[in-house]
């Protein structure tokens, strides 16, 4: 075999799809999991950040030799830390104690430095993350820094274009549902428009913490489902790109994690718990015949210290 080497950059995307045959009920819909634990940092803001970066080079923000600046919940951070270290760039990461010690080890193993912001005992919402947002932003002010402000950085939506392409090539073309959950909602549009470019009738479902279902149109609160959920709208929010949103509690999206492992044998977070929770909904609504597409967002190894898989 003759292997052409690349960059480790290349090895992002082109992650594979698994069906799900244990959580299903009889009569649903067939449930297909992209298994974003493939990318190299085992998640799919590798595909985001990589873009993110790349399109401050292109415009000239993101200079050689500087820094990049970011708040995070972790999942992003460890991304941006990969990428940093494979092009040779600084990184000043703001976090929290509302996310998990293995997220933190991860981005400080890369490299990064990590400025915290206090949670009010482990909560996320609306001022845990605007805090977040503020302290990156005075972080950015310093000379030869650059902010990745991903709520309103559109490269990053472009970054999940593929996802959906590969959704939809490797479904067969067979995709009636998408459902994922929604923090700066980057990958909902992202790949919502890869897929509606081949089929504008795919039906496409936001998920987001019922604590603090806002883009329901109810109040802001407080949850535990990391990476999802930020308080309040994204910038970047397209309503019209979204049929129907549903809403997951905390601790439904935990149990239906660890059901995904025990039964599935697929190891990853809360968020993901969420995705599946209601694409099972979604799948027991559409009928034998129909297929619903979902994300695995990252790996079980991130949230072995929390209250997700703590004994």
């Amino acid at each position: 075999m003759n292997i052409v080497p690349g960059s480790l950059l290349d090895a992002i995307g082109n992650t594979p799809m698994a069906e799900l045959r244990k959580l299903t009920s009889p009569g649903s819909a067939r449930v297909m999991v992209k298994l974003e634990w493939s990318n190299p940092t085992g998640s799919m803001k590798d595909r985001m950040t990589r873009a993110a970066i790349e399109g401050a080079e292109k415009s000239g923000k993101l200079l050689p030799g500087g820094t990049v600046v970011e708040y995070t919940a972790g999942t992003t951070g460890i991304s941006l830390a990969l990428v940093c270290a494979a092009k040779g760039y600084g990184l000043e990461i703001v976090y929290s104690d509302a996310f998990s010690v293995e997220k933190r080890q991860t981005m400080q193993a890369f490299g990064a430095q990590i400025t915290d912001v206090r949670s009010e005992h482990g909560k996320i919402n609306e001022a845990l993350i605007k805090e977040m947002i503020r302290a990156a932003g005075e972080i950015s002010s310093r000379p030869g820094h650059w902010w990745v402000d991903q709520l309103n950085n559109t490269d990053a939506t472009r970054g999940y274009h593929a996802m959906g392409a590969e959704i939809w090539e490797q479904t067969g073309g067979e995709v009636d549902a998408f459902v994922h959950s929604v923090s700066t909602a980057h990958s909902l549009h992202g790949a919502t428009l890869a897929l509606w470019e081949r089929k504008r009738g795919i039906r496409i479902v936001a998920v987001e913490p019922s604590e603090s279902a806002v883009l329901s149109g109810h109040p802001t609160g407080s949850h535990k489902i990391e990476g999802i959920g930020i308080g309040f709208i994204p910038p970047l929010w397209e309503p019209d790109m979204v049929d129907e949103i549903q809403t997951v509690s905390t601790g439904e999206a935990m149990e239906m994690a660890r059901r995904l492992a025990r039964e599935e044998g697929i190891f990853a977070g809360t968020s993901t718990g969420a995705n599946i929770a209601v694409a099972l909904r979604v799948a027991k609504q559409l009928g034998p015949g129909k297929t619903v597409a979902t994300i695995i967002v990252d790996s079980g190894l991130r949230y072995l210290s929390t209250d997700l898989y703590r004994a």
